[in-house]
């Protein structure tokens, strides 16, 4: 099963990427978070979501990440569904777009493993009026 180190080929936009992973090209969807949609066949561009596909695009495209996954590790339409790294700082991607108010928080049994950390950090960006929260 893929997983561990990749590095980010394309950036698809605020919650999704294209990886090489063990050399082999992987579509990753971030794990419970969800950023408004820019790409999704039949659907408007949706606010702020070209300022979420910038801010993933600034957090990893090129980067060397680390790929970790929870109890199910692809969803239905066969993407690596993935909690992503930073490799050269750690910074973990999922919750920074949702601490900065790029992403809300999606969770979807049984990948809950971080949905208590996200939903502090929506919270508080939220009351922040970061991001998406002013801006829309």
């Amino acid at each position: 099963m893929p997983g561990g180190a990749a590095v980010v080929t394309r950036v698809v936009d605020g919650d999704t990427v294209h990886v090489s992973v063990g050399g082999r090209d992987e579509t990753v969807r971030y794990i419970g978070i969800d950023t408004p949609e820019s790409v999704k066949p039949g659907t408007p561009v949706q606010c702020f979501a070209k300022a979420a596909s910038a801010a993933n695009e600034r957090l990893v495209a090129g980067e060397r990440v680390r790929l970790s996954l929870d109890a199910e590790p692809r969803d239905r339409y066969g993407r690596l569904l993935a909690y992503v790294y930073r490799a050269r700082d750690g910074t973990f991607v999922n919750a920074e777009l949702v601490r900065e108010g790029y992403a809300r928080t999606l969770t979807i049994p049984p990948n809950v493993r971080y949905a208590t950390r996200f939903a502090g950090l929506a919270r508080r960006a939220r009351e922040g009026q970061r991001g998406l929260w002013r801006a829309c």
